[in-house]
């Protein structure tokens, strides 16, 4: 299939991301920053699996970490096919009269700076050869507004412009820039949610019950396959039919 980089995959919707696409054939570079152990263990069940992958750890919201990591990427698996911007940082919520600059901007650091620092290092080989995959993960959270939440939701929302700004200007050479909004699929940072919270997000969820990290990795999965050659610059939400577009 090629090689496809996965940010942030060293654990939750990353790994389930990156296991998906190793199973599909892709050669995956599993990135991370911190968790060693963790993409250790994503390599591990794609190798064992029969994939093939390879962990770079590397900071996607530094310039000089990018390129090296980029670097790194294509001399072990390959050139780079396709992108999934996934990495994120922590989410807390922050009533407004509390929030400052820095809690925005820690979150535009990971869904409109990284994305843009990994594209621009790969857009010249790909502009040559006329083909590419972008795919941004963003979530539900944009259409829902949720409180306390505005540094998040406001960078979420950038992605969104993001992708369809670079959907335009990267269509003429051939390469597609989507985004996947899921809504909230439990993975371990979610342990301390509540059961009553859980509930009450599953009773607006139309189809009633909340999906599976798979069920996010499947619609990726698509996205990055031949199948999705002629889509471009579209928002994709996997909630169950939480928010309808």
């Amino acid at each position: 299939m090629g090689v496809v980089l996965v940010t942030g995959a060293s654990r939750s919707l990353g790994a389930a991301m990156a296991k998906a696409l190793g199973a599909a054939g892709w050669s995956v570079a599993v990135n991370y920053a911190h968790d060693d152990a963790g993409a250790g263990a994503v390599v591990d069940a794609i190798t064992s699996a029969g994939g093939k992958a390879a962990a770079f750890k590397f900071d996607v919201t530094d310039k000089a970490s990018v390129r090296h990591g980029v670097h790194e990427i294509e001399a072990k698996l390959g050139p780079l096919d396709v992108i999934v911007n996934n990495a994120t940082g922590p989410q807390p919520f922050i009533p407004i009269e509390e929030q400052s600059w820095d809690d925005h901007l820690d979150q535009l650091r990971f869904f409109v700076k990284a994305p843009l620092l990994v594209t621009q290092e790969v857009l010249p080989a790909w502009k040559e050869r006329r083909s590419g995959k972008i795919i941004n993960i963003g979530s539900e959270v944009v259409d829902m507004g949720n409180p306390e939440f505005a540094h998040y939701v406001g960078a979420k929302a950038a992605m969104v412009g993001l992708t369809r700004s670079f959907a335009s200007e990267l269509g003429p050479f051939g390469i597609t820039v989507n985004l996947v909004a899921p809504g909230f699929i439990p993975v371990a940072r979610h342990d301390d949610v509540s059961e009553d919270d859980r509930e009450a997000y599953r009773r607006l969820v139309p189809l009633g019950y909340q999906g599976k990290p798979e069920d996010l990795a499947g619609t990726i999965v698509f996205l990055a396959s031949p199948a999705a050659d002629f889509i471009t610059g579209q928002t994709i939400a996997v909630n169950g039919g939480r928010t309808l577009a």
